[in-house]
């Protein structure tokens, strides 16, 4: 009787409950884009963004995930007139200012939260949608190719939805903090993004959208709370 109390009493103690987790945290780095006025995804055409993120997990390997994305995209002709002819015709500059706020689900490889594990780390797979608020301001040698507001004005203000994708790796420092690195893409439903006009197709393709990619390094906290059985 002693040893069936000992080793119920044993096991209760042995059995931990179960946790869920969320996630706060900023991330700092990069966003470019890739569109008439940069054809090709380009590294060092990447400007400073900021990031502010939670998550929440709902299973081991899932975690709803919602950001906030504030930064301001940079692209000129002049760097791929070499290379694409029409870069040297349009002679266009593109700046714009970019609040993203979007919504998703990650996906951890690893169980991030086996504390059993000596080193505990996870890529993950990150999939989502966003709206999209920019500010747009484009210059050209001929005003005529930018987008037909009155008096070719240069500067615009758009909406648009995309598709963030994006795959990371994060890293826990300690019991709560953790140390993340992520790179994400944008598909957008819109070709209107480099505010060039879309009635001279010499210049543009209005059936190829834009796109716009951020990279970043993050810090989070992560918060627990414990789950105990019925």
């Amino acid at each position: 009787m002693g040893s069936v109390f000992f080793a119920g009493n044993s096991f209760a103690q042995q059995r931990m409950p179960e946790r869920s987790t969320s996630e706060l945290g900023i991330s700092v780095g990069g966003i470019t884009y890739k569109g008439e006025v940069a054809p090709r995804y380009r590294f060092l055409s990447n400007r400073p963004a900021l990031m502010v993120f939670y998550k929440r997990d709902f299973s081991r390997a899932l975690s709803w995930r919602g950001s906030l994305l504030l930064g301001r995209i940079n692209a000129q002709d002049e760097q791929y007139q070499k290379k694409v002819p029409l870069a040297e015709y349009r002679k266009a500059t593109v700046n714009t200012s970019v609040l993203e706020l979007s919504g998703g689900i990650d996906y951890n490889f690893l169980d991030y939260y086996d504390f059993r594990r000596r080193t505990r780390w996870t890529p993950y797979f990150t999939v989502g949608a966003a709206a999209v608020v920019y500010n747009n301001k484009t210059t050209a040698e001929d005003p005529n190719l930018i987008y037909g507001q009155p008096d070719n004005e240069p500067y615009k203000t758009g909406f648009a939805f995309a598709v963030p994708v994006g795959a990371g790796v994060k890293y826990a420092l300690s019991h709560h903090l953790n140390l993340g690195f992520e790179f994400g893409a944008r598909a957008m439903f819109t070709d209107d993004f480099d505010n060039l006009s879309t009635k001279n197709e010499q210049v543009m393709n209005r059936h190829d959208n834009d796109w716009y990619f951020y990279n970043g390094i993050s810090i989070s906290y992560t918060f627990y709370r414990l789950n105990c059985p019925q």
